[in-house]
């Protein structure tokens, strides 16, 4: 099918923060940049046909002006351009919605000429049992998509007049235009000294060997041992899981690169602000997360580790062409927690957690030729933690020692 599309706006601008921010990533990747396109899969509710669920799709593009907004790649800097209106090509299938997510995501957008939006409907050319969305990074990150799924939900169940009752969604070419402006140039100022003030200390900068082919893989361990003994350390330390964890990650980098100081970039939402919670786009960025003394047992490490995750969130929200003296971190070591949902702090048994330890796995997801990070730890599910490195600058015995150590520092921290 071909859903046709029309909405009041239109315009360009500038990127927001976020996007030029995604987009160096994505520069820096090609042509493998295929690895920033993500899906969602939303379950129809009711019965729907496929010209019914094209509707609502019709007014999600509408609603959210990052789904028809596209890069200008013509001028000096790139620019973005929102349409007001369009065809989006509905793919329409029987296969299972796993299986789409994949096809869908498999190959780069043309971020110039194509929609930052693909759509699969699963049908059995009557009714729709599911919608599967791919989105291109520029238009959303991981929270935006899931503002977008909500909204798709609504408007199946409810139309678009319970969506018009509500404000205007915040479209990513009025935030860019208010980053350019005098409040946001102050913000991005006061973040730009925060980068300032932090040492310099460089993880991963000399190459350990000759890489493997192709030269970038991912090592994934899911271990319901350590997501016990994570909430097990939070609850005691009184912190959250996600500051457990980078922490962590900290230790183990300095231990892998024989520093005593460690940078890492925690990956931040950057929705603490009203007026962003409910944007479908590109917010998240990387800010600065600096400790010293990484080789000091994990406990006190932790204790001191809250005060330098406050000031890599506040970090986050910045311009990067401000961060003229911040490439010394980038693109060298991440750390992006992708939990939607994360469990919170909570006691647990050492004997449980020791139990739970012999249904840890590790695979390995991915590989490709080209990424630009040299090492980053992603965590998502429950508790799925993966390394996806540069053999280079870490081999991949090493990626999995990385990964078994984490589980080992954690699970001991706890007790068990």
């Amino acid at each position: 099918m071909t859903l046709a599309f029309t909405a009041p706006d239109a315009g360009t601008g500038p990127l927001t923060w976020g996007q030029a921010a995604i987009w160096d990533a994505i520069e820096r990747t090609r042509p493998d940049d295929r690895y920033f396109n993500f899906g969602r899969v939303l379950k129809i509710p009711g019965e729907r046909t496929p010209e019914e669920v094209a509707a609502a799709l019709a007014g999600l593009l509408a609603t959210h002006g990052a789904l028809r907004t596209r890069l200008d790649l013509s001028g000096p800097r790139p620019t973005q351009r929102l349409a007001a209106g369009g065809e989006l090509p509905l793919l329409l299938s029987t296969a299972a919605p796993e299986e789409l997510v994949a096809e869908l995501t498999a190959e780069p957008f043309d971020y110039e000429a194509e929609w930052p939006l693909r759509v699969a409907l699963v049908t059995d050319g009557r009714r729709v049992s599911h919608v599967v969305l791919a989105f291109c990074h520029l238009a959303a990150d991981g929270f935006g998509a899931e503002v977008a799924v909500r909204d798709l939900r609504m408007l199946l169940l409810r139309g678009a007049e319970r969506l018009a009752e509500r404000p205007p969604a915040p479209r990513p070419l009025d935030l860019a235009h208010w980053q350019a402006g005098p409040e946001g140039r102050r913000i991005a100022e006061r973040a730009a000294r925060l980068w300032e003030r932090v040492p310099r200390e460089v993880m991963f900068d000399g190459a350990a060997g000759a890489a493997d082919r192709p030269r970038v893989w991912r090592a994934q361990l899911d271990s319901p041992a350590m997501d016990l003994a994570v909430r097990a350390v939070a609850a005691r330390y009184r912190t959250s899981t996600s500051t457990v964890l980078l922490s962590a990650t900290a230790a183990l980098v300095g231990r892998a690169t024989g520093r005593e100081r460690c940078a890492v970039l925690p990956i931040v939402s950057n929705r603490f602000r009203r007026d962003m919670a409910e944007i479908v786009g590109m917010v998240s960025q990387e800010g600065v997360f600096a400790v010293d003394g990484v080789d000091r047992p994990f406990g006190t490490l932790l204790r001191a580790a809250d005060s330098a995750t406050l000031r890599a969130y506040r970090s986050a929200f910045h311009d990067p062409s401000d961060r003229v003296n911040g490439d010394w971190v980038q693109p060298l070591c991440c750390f992006n927690d992708q939990r939607l949902a994360r469990p919170g702090p909570a006691p647990c048994p050492p004997e449980e957690i020791r139990a739970a330890l012999p249904a840890t796995t590790l695979r390995w997801p991915l590989s490709q030729d080209r990424l630009n990070c040299r090492f980053c730890v992603h965590v998502s599910g429950n508790l799925q933690i993966s390394v996806t490195a540069d053999t280079a600058y870490l081999p991949r015995a090493a990626m999995e020692r990385f990964l078994y150590d984490l589980e080992s520092v954690l699970v001991a921290e706890a007790g068990a």
